[in-house]
């Protein structure tokens, strides 16, 4: 038996409502925090920017935390890692039982906790101090004792957990949450990271699609459908049906590049005499061309912009040189959008 509209809708406007309340809480929480970061803050980036410029290429931003935290803690380890600062995840449990060893003199530890009061943390925090290691603790409690024995605290403000039962870790997990954001991409601005450097830490999926160079995509050497000048349409035709790439470049006796002929010019010019014609002829001048180190989406934006109609392959040059030539159906074979 289903239950009656007029109940569940009820019901439903009871579940936004708790959904707005909830959502506009947190925000207020991190609209707060935003009005608490300090000088501790910067500290905390020079220590780990400092730490990434010594010279000792095995120094790591160990993020560690129990229960929620514990997961914040994995999460900011993963952004910091994919943008460029070199960390893991470190559960304090299991670095009691061995995995201490994995965390040298030259890392830096940043800490989770809420109340900076859970027993699972004591090993890890001693083992900072004994062998001098920085802390960095993330924490609401400026008297706990991960905040005593850390070398620089990120006070979070004391602002109740969302749950009705103020139980639940909500608020507090949403703002260490934006504060690992904020320490990430400060320290992706100190090192200027560029969009070509950050697909060496995103090779696969969309983004590394989307950051793929053009030499990367392009054809070139022998594949290339080259012609001279001096030939006539029914050479271009052979070349241009040999190689299937869709055009046919054609160079002078000095290897200078005068045109480009395409499917589309081989429409707009026919007629019974064409094969009969020189390749100059039929050939468009001064093709657009694209630098072989610029990305492949820039090539496509060029491609699928000119006067209302697609643009089938750029010409690709390395200073003046033509290296090589990108094809409209390459990129988006490649998954490049």
């Amino acid at each position: 038996m289903t239950k009656p509209l007029a109940t569940q809708s009820v019901k439903n406007h009871t579940d936004i409502d708790h959904a707005v309340r909830v959502l506009k809480a947190e925000s207020q929480a991190l609209e707060v925090l935003s009005q608490h970061v300090d000088d501790n803050f910067s500290n905390a980036v020079e220590t780990v920017h400092t730490m990434k410029q010594s010279g000792q290429g095995y120094a790591r931003l160990i993020v560690a935390g129990i229960g929620k935290s514990g997961h914040v803690a994995r999460k900011i380890a993963a952004t910091m890692a994919s943008t460029g600062t070199p960390s893991y995840f470190v559960h304090p449990g299991e670095a009691s039982h061995g995995d201490m060893g994995m965390i040298t003199e030259k890392d830096t530890v940043l800490m989770l906790s809420n109340s900076g009061e859970n027993s699972e943390l004591s090993d890890l925090i001693h083992y900072t101090r004994r062998y001098d290691i920085t802390l960095i603790a993330m924490t609401s409690n400026p008297d706990s004792t991960l905040a005593k024995y850390a070398d620089i605290v990120l006070l979070l403000p004391k602002v109740g957990e969302v749950c009705p039962n103020g139980l639940a870790p909500t608020t507090s997990t949403t703002m260490m949450l934006a504060y690992g954001d904020a320490l990430a991409i400060a320290l992706l601005e100190r090192m200027g990271l560029t969009p070509e450097q950050y697909k060496v830490f995103h090779p696969g999926g969309k983004l590394g699609q989307k950051l793929l160079k053009v030499h990367e995509l392009m054809v070139s050497g022998d594949n290339l459908p080259i012609i001279k000048s001096s030939a006539y349409m029914d050479e271009a035709l052979i070349t241009l049906t040999e190689k299937n790439l869709g055009a046919v470049l054609v160079f002078d006796d000095t290897q200078e590049l005068l045109g480009i002929i395409t499917d589309g010019d081989l429409k707009r010019h026919m007629s019974p005499d064409l094969l009969s014609k020189p390749v100059t002829e039929i050939m468009s001048a001064n093709p657009k061309s694209i630098d072989k180190e610029a990305l492949a989406a820039e090539a496509l934006d060029i491609m699928t912009k000119k006067q209302g109609r697609y643009i089938t392959s750029l010409i690709v040059k390395e200073g003046d040189k033509t290296v090589g030539m990108i094809r409209l159906q390459d990129c988006l074979q490649a998954g490049v959008i």
